[in-house]
């Protein structure tokens, strides 16, 4: 059982193992390592569930041909405290080592301790930060083409960016938009050369360069049209679609350890954590799945798949600690007899 001092008292509360984050990863490692009958609990910031609640709807996700965000969530959170998993909203500001201890402390104050710590902190997409974006999101605005491109058919479909994903994500949205508005506020791209030809002969991109988007407006709660301008000439002009899919960067949550822990922790250029195929991060017992771990795609279907790797991972570092630690107190005992 898990140890429930009050932090009012200044007493951490004791686990075996530490969820940081509530999405579609941090539920799974929660509902794998319930299973295991250890104590388990589950810190979120905000709601349980993570990027699922700006999800609209899911079409992707096998066993439902169709499902709301948000409903997943919840379908996720039940499951997970079903198998005993503690769900507690607080946000993590630093993960720190302790001896054995993984020490997790709160931004209210309070403290954690477990033998293992999961991160499933995720991350988010950077925005445009323009009027209309944060209005829109879930309806015309997306973040993951994948995800929402199929609810454009036949649609105008506007994509801001110049990197690989813009250029990756515009050529995939061509599959079902009837035109793809690139937006690029420089005049050459960032993505690879093959990349690029690879969009532009779908034939289906147009390419609008030396352009930001100012605003993003709406007509019914849907987004109708753009407000653009040339960064060049300072002029403006409207542009008729009917989504809008940002991919100028993704900012993972991986500023959570503190500086002797993160100095252990490789992370690739965009931040990302790096682990191994056990999602063992270069400290002993703290694992990393979801978002915020380096990998090819972002989809719930693979951070699923990568949590429930970290929640049998830490379940089985828990044991042998356990393990461990039975060895090492009848050899103790035996040394004060002998005394």
């Amino acid at each position: 059982m898990a140890d429930q001092n009050s932090n009012g008292s200044g007493n951490p509360e004791r686990y075996d193992i530490i969820v940081v984050g509530a999405g579609p990863a941090g539920q799974s490692a929660a509902l794998y390592a319930g299973r295991s009958r250890i104590p388990t609990l589950v810190l979120e910031r905000g709601i349980p569930g993570g990027q699922l609640w700006n999800t609209a709807e899911v079409e992707d996700y096998p066993g439902f041909e169709h499902i709301m965000g948000p409903d997943l969530a919840e379908r996720m959170q039940k499951h997970a405290e079903k198998f005993g998993a503690t769900f507690e909203t607080a946000e993590a500001e630093s993960i720190s080592v302790d001896g054995d201890d993984r020490v997790v402390r709160t931004a209210d104050g309070r403290e954690f301790r477990a033998a293992a710590v999961i991160v499933t902190a995720g991350g988010e997409a950077r925005k445009l930060d323009v009027p209309g974006e944060d209005e829109l999101a879930g309806k015309g605005v997306s973040y993951c083409a994948v995800c929402d491109g199929a609810f454009f058919q036949d649609a105008d479909i506007a994509v801001v960016g110049g990197g690989d994903s813009a250029v990756e994500e515009g050529t995939f949205l061509t599959r079902y938009g009837k035109r793809v508005h690139v937006i690029h506020r420089r005049s050459e791209y960032r993505a690879q050369p093959i990349l690029i030809e690879q969009m532009r002969a779908t034939g289906k991109v147009e390419e609008v360069l030396d352009t930001v988007v100012e605003e993003i407006h709406g007509t019914d709660g849907r987004v109708s049209h753009l407000t653009l301008r040339n960064v060049e000439s300072g002029e403006r002009s409207e542009l008729r679609v009917q989504a809008v899919f940002p991919f100028v960067g993704f900012t993972p949550h991986s500023d959570v350890f503190d500086p002797e822990v993160a100095a252990r922790i490789e992370v690739d250029e965009s931040g990302h954590i790096v682990t191994d195929q056990a999602m063992r991060t270069g400290v002993p017992g703290i694992f990393a799945a979801g978002d915020v771990r380096s990998q090819f795609v972002r989809q719930i279907t693979n951070a699923v798949g990568d949590a429930t790797t970290a929640a049998l991972a830490a379940n089985a570092y828990v044991e042998q600690l356990k393990h461990a630690r039975s060895k090492q107190a009848p050899a103790q005992g035996r040394g004060r007899e002998a005394a």
